[in-house]
């Protein structure tokens, strides 16, 4: 309230210095005249009075106008319809020039809607194609059974995740990504998410402990295999060698702990952004081998887990391995 007023004071203060001036020439002509003083004291106090008055009066007007504002200002843009009455010619000015804008954004929103759809569509048809030729392939392969059509085997599930990351990122805000969250059986859901690494765990003789959880979670099938996938496939291209644990700690926290190389402490705060890679995944490892991790797989598995209610976190350090924990532990929704 007193800040209000004292920039009212303010922002009135050239006709505040225009009326000091006003009355410091009509004191001066008083006195070289030599008129008596009081002639100069009682108009000046009464005028003073008056103004002051006024100002009083004109404060209320302004702070009512000025909470109506901070009402307006707290709504969205689409929600602005109609601002108070103009008073000034600039308010009419500011109005119009509020308006302008406001219709431009909205233009704007709809181009940039419009694009974003376009691009949508464009990815997802181009997906589903990608997914025609890697399917003929992976035909080819199942007709022989040696050391090459594993390892081929391998990589061509590894093009299946990057296209499922990219359809999943597109998707991710999308209105129309499809959501069917109910009770499931959780060790179904993490023995397919293995099952699509079995020949990953074999071809590079990386221990798997698991034994069944006997637990239900409440949460969308699709997205949460999805989830898990990531999280396996994180763990086996960091784990040059030893295992991956999946096990439940503290009745709600599924985890998955690996073997490998480890997460720097500087690095871990920031795994779960987008688009950042960190030490480890810009570095050569026997896992890693092209030294180019995408930055977006934690930053999907962290979005995903936001819109399932779930938590996750991450417990690593140097050449220790790395655990993510996912909170199951109760159904709450975040759709940023």
């Amino acid at each position: 309230m007193l800040k209000l007023f004292f920039d009212y004071l303010y922002g009135h203060r050239r006709c505040l210095s225009v009326l000091a001036v006003f009355a410091a020439v009509f004191t001066t002509s008083f006195l070289l005249y030599h008129l008596p003083l009081e002639a100069v004291l009682y108009p000046t106090g009464l005028c003073l009075f008056l103004g002051a008055l006024f100002l009083l009066v004109d404060f209320r007007r302004v702070r009512k106008r000025h909470l109506e504002l901070l009402e307006i200002r707290s709504r969205t843009a689409a929600m602005i319809d109609t601002l108070p009455p103009p008073e000034r010619i600039e308010d009419t000015d500011y109005q119009i020039i509020i308006q302008a804008l406001k219709s431009e954004v909205a233009h704007c929103e709809t181009a940039a809607a419009l694009r974003f759809n376009g691009i949508v569509d464009y990815y997802t048809l181009w997906a589903h194609q990608i997914k025609t030729p890697i399917a003929s392939m992976r035909l080819t392969l199942q007709n022989e059974d040696t050391p090459l059509s594993r390892k081929l085997s391998s990589d061509l599930f590894r093009i299946e995740q990057y296209v499922e990351m990219v359809l999943a990122f597109l998707r991710l805000d999308s209105d129309t990504t499809d959501y069917l969250i109910r009770p499931y059986a959780l060790d179904p859901l993490i023995r397919e998410a293995v099952r699509n690494f079995a020949g990953e765990f074999i071809a590079r003789r990386i221990k798997l402990i698991y034994e069944p959880l006997a637990y239900t979670v409440i949460t969308d099938r699709k997205w949460f295999i999805f989830v898990l996938e990531q999280l396996l496939s994180n763990a086996l291209k960091y784990t040059p060698e030893g295992s991956i644990c999946i096990y439940m700690r503290d009745t709600n926290t599924l985890c998955i702990q690996d073997t490998g190389i480890g997460i720097a402490p500087e690095d871990l705060p920031r795994i779960f952004e987008k688009g950042y890679t960190g030490y480890n995944g810009r570095s050569p490892s026997e896992g890693n081998c092209s030294g180019h991790a995408s930055g977006l797989g934690l930053y999907l598995c962290r979005r995903i887990c936001g819109k399932l209610g779930h938590g996750i976190a991450a417990e690593s350090c140097p050449d220790c391995g790395t655990t993510i924990l996912l909170d199951l532990s109760q159904y709450r929704t975040t759709w940023e």
